[in-house]
């Protein structure tokens, strides 16, 4: 037979382009318009329709970037519309909008007169059932349209102005297309999606399957049967024809999908966070809306913060959610503030994520989530598989790891190890998008995509348009109804992805493992870029810690007379949380995002210093003696940890001498020497004698990168830039300052054209050299490091993430090590080999990397560790950096783990002194330095009792004796939620003492009732 597949193909396109698509709606008459601009930032739509709307041109301009204008559609349905029981009457609302992209442009919501949500108006998704009006046969109603710029700019990574109000200027963004009364016909419509899902489904089939041909050759009858000058009149006979081809059963050995509805919406991104709240209230008023049309339609929901939101600002849209979680269709995913960033938060953060977003759906909805829902956050944290286990969740899912650019995961569905021995129960989604139309080419992709073939056969698909695109639509529905049971398509069925956890987790019972980190290869730069932002969320983290510390502490000593500030203390973790959002914390946002965090963090800093000096006078009272606030898990300066006390002298004062034009700085625990630039040239320690700095190297090396990334300018870090370096060796002046005890050392050199002022440090007693760099950065694509090169034979560095660290190698053996060239780590990283370790710690420097190389003189190893302090990306931020900044690391020479976790405390919780006329006592001692009080705060429900959240430190076994130094009624280990749960290893004695003997990394959460 001769081959007419391609000519048939072609003609199957243009009948759908020119006959179907105009067909789906058989007449139109336009609406009568009218408008009202708002004059700068969005308002409620009571006060919107207060104003007077002044008649509106249809087919105009519209919308300055950012702007909102708000629309009255009026008009009359024909009366003969309506009356066929196969057509049913429709507005359709074109605001102007690209079909290419379902987000990222302009948005529209529908209102009532009475200020109740209709639905939401998106590009694919422009229409609004007359019967939704609740006004007969009339038709008025209002469109709040937002005028949101299109900063992806067709994704280029060119510098854009929109992403600030300042610079997006006024110029109108779209143009209103046809806004009308439509009547459509229910025939040709799914008719239209019989077609779409056959000829998806037939384009992905094998050439030499018959069932390829079987769907062409139904295609090709479907057409010749029909009129093209009629096809509202012979659509039922079209339908006909495809009838068979889409009853054939799928077969036996079909992989299943579970499809569940999503809506993938950044809390911020290429908008700013006001926009995400009515992005929300758009999809969400689609979601509910499809609810009432689709009894089966399940749809998933991630955020706490964005429901919170809906509750808020949306109430009565929150009502109706409310009412489909109780149905069952609008199902809490996740239990998570937000869908944090996993790298860069610390334990206690990551924790309260879990805290917080569990703690509402159970509050608001009575639902506890068992997964942890996390598809596009940029690489996960070793640690996580712990901390969702501990918040009394099961399961985990992810995609973005199929972003990976090098390697591939060898598993979709698999447990998961995390530091401490924790396995979840984790699933990647073989279909590779968080954004699925459920396309023949999606489903068929995760079917032969799914690499647990023979051991399991189902996956998950999440399915609906993201970020402002609307969400799930009808189609999509349509598309997995028609593929329940298809030949040659995977068996699709709508439900939930504990549904999906469930039936997967009985099915595929010898999983596979994954041990430790799942690193993204890809979106490296977002360890360091926006440094601001990094540092508010590393000082709130530390201060959100000494808040609650003092005002629990000042609570139990005054026997309750000072009132423990718990709704103060949410609402701030709140807001902490929502910045740790994985485009806000990782610097990935436009600058209107991040000029809100840092005004954000501006506002948390000035309500934790109100509250803490509230708790310290009412902990210390009135007096003049100064007291050290000891909140570090360490003793520091005399003072125990977690007590305030006074301070004690830590040494002797610090012996300066002069060298070679450059300083020797000596305290009797450690000696730096540095030359006349400035670059720490050696630096020992008296206990191992060992020197630290390699021979001929230095440290305290600042390099000046080229930093051009392929793509993603401010998410990506690319191996290249490694090939362009400016060594910044040269000091335009070092000086010598000392207050009489300690000795700082001034540097001052440039970095391009960015004036550099280094302060280096040598206390009294410490054990490590303090190096505090300002810069007033005003690079562009530039990447600033700052190394020190180590006499260190180190095959792995370890990192400090949450409530533990990870060990990643130095070498490059495979391309899996060869792709970590950038990492990740909190407060310290540490390099070691048997008998004598160097730890690095920052205040707020998350990027790293860690190099060597084997000396040709002498065969000894130099290990590098290099800190990333800076880089200037041009998109979506043109500014991003630019200005003032302050970052300390300290190098301590002779440092074991411990030393490190020690460390990372002192750098990061500056000493607090305040006057008082009283010391106070801890409330806990730790009888060992490898068990770490991470939080000590009062109970969530308000009782009064006391919790205190520690960890094993050291990555090893260890023991010790909590105790608690107040009256106690009883103690018991808990989960994230405070509720009794196991906890192997802990064992109270019922005198308020707890003993603990606990594995490498395992966290406990304890509860003393007072």
């Amino acid at each position: 037979m001769h081959d007419d597949r391609r000519i048939t193909e072609v003609r199957l396109d243009r009948f759908v382009r020119e006959r179907i698509i105009p067909a789906v709606y058989t007449r139109s008459v336009p609406l009568t318009l009218s408008s009202w601009d708002v004059l700068d930032e969005p308002v409620t739509v009571m006060e919107a329709l207060r104003h007077d709307f002044v008649p509106q041109e249809p087919g105009a301009a519209w919308g300055k970037p950012w702007g909102t204008k708000w629309l009255r559609l009026q008009g009359d349905v024909p009366e003969s519309w309506g009356t066929d029981p196969d057509t049913t009457v429709e507005i359709v609302v074109d605001l102007g909008f690209t079909n290419e992209t379902p987000g990222f442009q302009c948005e529209g919501i529908a209102w009532r007169p009475d200020g109740t949500i209709i639905k939401a108006i998106s590009p694919r998704n422009q229409y609004i059932p007359l019967k939704l009006l609740g006004s007969g046969m009339a038709v008025d109603f209002y469109v709040e349209a937002a005028a949101n710029p299109d900063v992806a700019q067709g994704w280029t990574f060119a510098a854009t102005p929109y992403g600030d109000k300042a610079t997006a200027g006024t110029a109108p963004q779209y143009r209103l297309g046809s806004i009308a009364i439509a009547e459509l016909n229910q025939t040709v419509w799914e008719l239209q999606q019989d077609i779409w899902t056959l000829a998806g489904l037939m384009h992905e089939l094998p050439m030499e399957q018959p069932r390829r041909h079987e769907i062409l050759r139904a295609l090709e009858r479907m057409m010749d049967a029909m009129d093209p000058d009629n096809i509202a009149g012979t659509a039922a006979a079209g339908r006909q024809v495809l009838a068979e081809v889409l009853s054939r059963p799928a077969y036996a050995s079909a992989h299943h999908l579970m499809a569940t509805g999503h809506a993938h919406i950044d809390s911020a991104w290429l908008w700013p966070v006001r926009e995400t709240i009515r992005k929300c209230a758009r999809t969400f008023s689609n979601v509910v809306a499809l609810m009432d049309e689709d009894p089966d339609f399940v749809f998933s929901c991630s955020s706490a913060q964005q429901l919170a939101w809906m509750k808020e600002f949306y109430p009565e849209l929150f009502g109706r959610i409310r009412e489909k979680v109780k149905a069952g269709q609008f199902v809490p995913v996740g239990g998570m503030w937000v869908e944090s960033d996993t790298n860069m938060p610390g334990g206690e953060a990551m924790a309260r994520q879990f805290v917080e977003g569990k703690s509402f759906f159970l509050d608001e909805f009575g639902v506890e989530c068992r997964e942890a829902w996390l598809p596009d956050s940029f690489g996960y944290s070793a640690a996580l598989p712990q901390i969702v286990k501990s918040a009394g969740s099961r399961w985990f899912l992810t995609q973005k790891i199929s972003w990976n650019q090098v390697n591939r995961m060898p598993h979709h569905t698999f447990n998961w190890e995390g530091i401490d021995g924790t396995r979840l129960f984790t699933h990647f989604p073989p279909v590779d998008t968080y954004n699925s139309e459920l396309s023949g080419r999606e489903l068929a992709h995760a079917e032969r995509n799914y690499r647990d073939h023979g051991r399991g056969s189902t996956s998950l698909v999440p399915f609906g348009y993201g970020d402002g695109g609307g969400g799930p639509t009808r189609e999509m529905l349509a598309a997995a109804h028609r593929t329940a049971d298809l030949e040659g398509s995977p068996k699709v069925r709508v439900g939930s992805a504990e549904s999906f956890f469930t039936q997967a987790e009985e099915e595929y019972t010898a999983l596979p493992v994954w041990v430790g980190e799942m690193y993204l290869e890809l979106h490296r730069g977002t360890y360091t870029s926006q440094a601001q932002t990094k540092r508010g969320n590393r000082r709130s983290e530390h201060m959100l810690r000494e808040a609650e510390l003092w005002c629990a502490t000042a609570t139990v000593r005054t026997g309750g007379s000072f009132a423990y500030p718990a709704a103060e203390l949410k609402r701030l973790w709140r807001l902490v949380l929502l910045q740790q959002f994985h485009d806000i914390l990782p610097g990935s946002s436009i600058a209107w995002v991040h000029q809100d965090a840092e005004r954000n963090y501006a506002a948390i800093s000035a309500g934790l210093e109100t509250l803490i000096a509230q708790a310290a006078a009412a902990l210390l009272g009135e007096g003049t003696q100064e007291f050290l606030l000891n909140a570090a898990p360490h003793s520091r300066e005399g003072v125990p940890a977690l007590g305030a006390a006074i301070r004690q002298p830590a040494g002797p004062p610090v012996n300066v001498s002069e060298q070679d034009g450059g300083y020797v700085l000596d305290n009797g625990r450690i000696r730096a020497v540095l030359d006349a630039d400035g670059l720490i040239v050696s630096l020992s320690d008296y206990a191992s004698g060992r020197e630290a700095i390699a021979p001929g190297q230095r440290g305290n090396l600042l390099e000046l990168h080229r930093d051009t990334p392929n793509e993603w300018d401010a998410w990506d870090i690319d191996e290249f830039y490694r090939r362009n370096v400016s060594a910044l060796s040269q000091a335009q002046a070092v000086r010598l300052e000392t207050d009489g005890r300690s000795a700082v050392v001034v540097v001052e050199r440039l970095a391009g054209s960015s004036p550099v002022a280094q302060r280096i440090t040598l206390a009294p007693g410490s054990d490590s050299l303090a190096i505090t760099t300002s810069v007033d950065w005003q690079e562009s694509e530039k990447l600033l490091k700052l190394g020190f090169a180590l006499d260190v034979r180190a095959d792995r560095s370890a990192a400090e993430t949450q409530f533990g660290h990870v060990f990643r190698p130095t070498h490059v053996n495979t391309s899996w090590e060869a792709a970590k060239f950038e990492i990740c780590a909190h407060r310290w990283i540490h390099v070691a080999e048997p008998g004598y370790g160097v730890a690095v710690s920052n205040s707020s420097t998350y990027g790293h990397d860690v190099t060597r190389n084997i000396r040709e003189d002498d065969g000894g190893t130099t290990t590098t560790v290099r800190l990333s302090l800076l880089r200037a990306p041009k998109f979506p931020d043109p500014t991003a950096d630019r200005g003032h900044h302050e970052l300390t690391v300290t190098v301590r020479p002779g440092a074991g783990i411990a030393d490190a976790v020690e460390e990372g405390y002192r750098t990061n919780l500056a000493p607090r002194i305040v006057r008082g006329a009283n010391p106070a006592e801890p409330l806990f001692t730790v009888g060992s330095t490898a068990l770490v009080i991470e939080a000590v705060k009062l109970a969530e429900d308000g009782s009064g009792d006391v919790i205190v959240r520690l960890y094993e430190s050291l990555g090893q076994r260890s023991a010790g004796l909590l105790t608690a130094n107040f009256p106690v009624r009883e103690a018991y280990a808990t989960d994230l939620l405070e509720r009794s749960a196991e906890a192997p290893g802990v064992t109270p004695d019922g005198q308020g003492r707890v003993a603990l003997s606990l594995r490498p990394f395992q966290l406990v959460t304890l509860r003393f009732a007072r």
